[in-house]
């Protein structure tokens, strides 16, 4: 029990931190939409698509390693509290054309990025 809430832990603590690096570089290219976050919630969403497609279709990953990647590196990676926070700051804002544009691009191409993720994983290496 202690092992899954460390590799959960560790796993997480490397996904916010390599968001965190993320989202600074990419705030130079564009200072109002929030692309750092969007850029995690789709790298993540392809993560989580080719960890979970790997393991069903090859059994690679333990289920240790599924908690460690999917669970922690994902799930500390992905942004889906920041994405809500930016949302509400957008709408007090006034600004519904980037609500719009990032609720949209965020909902549905993350879930394209997933389905990405698991065609990949299909793939003949």
């Amino acid at each position: 029990m202690y092992k899954t809430f460390l590799l959960v832990g560790i796993g997480g603590a490397l996904g916010s931190t390599l968001r965190y690096f993320l989202g600074l570089f990419l705030k130079s290219f564009s200072p109002v939409f929030p692309l750092g976050t969007l850029a995690a919630n789709l790298l993540g969403c392809v993560c989580m698509g080719l960890v979970m497609g790997f393991s069903e279709r090859f059994n690679w990953f333990s289920v240790e390693w599924r908690l460690f990647l999917a669970s922690g590196f994902c799930g500390g990676f992905t942004t889906f509290s920041a994405f809500a926070f930016e949302n509400i700051r957008l709408l007090q804002t006034g600004d519904y054309k980037t609500f719009i544009l990032y609720t949209f691009s965020s909902l549905v191409v993350t879930f394209l990025a997933v389905v990405l993720g698991l065609m990949l994983a299909k793939l003949s290496w």
